[in-house]
């Protein structure tokens, strides 16, 4: 990773906001969402939302239980016009599909009070990258101009690098700007790199609608509630869960190629080069060895047993997996 001395903050063009407000946002949500979001704790200004207990990541699925996004999602309470206190949640997803989600749940709102919102126009999300817990006063800071998100951190170079997502409004980027320094390129490489190396995946326009959440490992990622009750694709996902149907997982490797890897890019087994054994779920290049990309790929596990697995055809470059940074759960 880059080395830098100021706090690099990435613009994260590829995330964008969803708000979820109004007296009946909790149950609206609870009965939508692969995880609880009634037990998500809310935040006030100045707190950072930690990890799984007040920043949660959750999943929307179809009825077939195909996954539509994936999200982090946190609560924090605001007045509303009759100065009450209603419950707001911020959704932080890709945003490629932050439009076409946020339709989606609205068609569902019906006589519900509540308001659903792309603010991907008003709105920017940032990453922060802490290596060494050096960034304690400048999350301070950060969290009195918008709402910022801890996310599980990465092994890097020894070290376990904390990572942070920002949300705020356009109006305050000069002040995220003057805290920053010019180190932009970097930070955002750093950054992308480090989410593949997570192993948290991201669903894109890409991958839309292509995996139920147990493909890329999202129980294991404390992505879903079995307790929770019903919500779309709740009996297909349950049913892979308990019926040990689970025949495809998320993994993470690397490629020693110097061209962009898409999202969406199907991966071929050398023995079975007529039909995929997976799909790129996020790509990133390395950002200190050249000619190398890490991605995160789905695959069928029996693949990974024997031969090698390969990018595009059965005859396109070699992926070399490695070891998952996360115990999976398995019934």
């Amino acid at each position: 990773m880059s080395q830098t001395t100021a706090p690099t903050i990435a613009q994260l063009n590829n995330w964008s906001v969803i708000t979820v407000t109004g007296p009946d946002a909790t149950d609206f949500l609870q009965n939508q969402l692969t995880n609880s979001v009634k037990s998500i704790q809310p935040i006030t200004a100045g707190m950072v939302a930690t990890t799984h207990t007040q920043n949660r990541f959750a999943g929307y699925c179809t009825a077939k239980g195909r996954l539509m996004a994936s999200f982090w999602i946190t609560r924090q309470n605001i007045k509303n016009e009759l100065n009450e206190d209603v419950p707001q949640y911020q959704l932080l997803i890709s945003s490629d599909l932050a439009q076409s989600l946020s339709k989606r749940l609205s068609m569902f709102v019906l006589r519900s009070k509540v308001k659903v919102i792309d603010q991907t126009g008003q709105h920017i999300v940032y990453g922060l990258l802490d290596q060494n817990n050096s960034q304690l006063a400048l999350l301070e800071k950060l969290s009195s101009i918008g709402v910022v998100s801890e996310l599980p951190s990465v092994r890097s170079n020894g070290n376990d690098c904390r990572r942070y997502l920002l949300s705020c409004p356009r109006a305050q980027e000069a002040s995220i700007q003057d805290i920053s320094n010019d180190n932009t390129k970097s930070s955002i490489n750093d950054w992308n790199w480090l989410e593949v190396q997570s192993g948290i995946p991201r669903i894109t326009e890409s991958t839309f609608e292509q995996f139920v959440p147990q493909m890329i490992n999202m129980e294991s990622l404390k992505g879903i509630d079995f307790q929770k009750g019903c919500y779309p694709g709740q009996e297909v996902v349950a049913r892979s869960q308990y019926r040990g149907t689970i025949k495809r997982r998320l993994q993470i490797g690397h490629l020693n190629i110097n061209t962009d890897v898409a999202i969406g890019t199907e991966i071929f087994h050398s023995e079975d080069p007529s039909q995929p054994c997976g799909m790129v779920v996020l790509s990133a290049p390395h950002p200190s060895i050249n000619q190398r990309i890490d991605i995160q790929a789905e695959c069928k596990l029996e693949a990974l047993e024997s031969g090698s697995i390969h990018l595009g055809s059965a005859n396109g470059p070699v992926i070399q997996f490695v070891t998952l940074p996360y115990p999976l759960i398995e019934i």
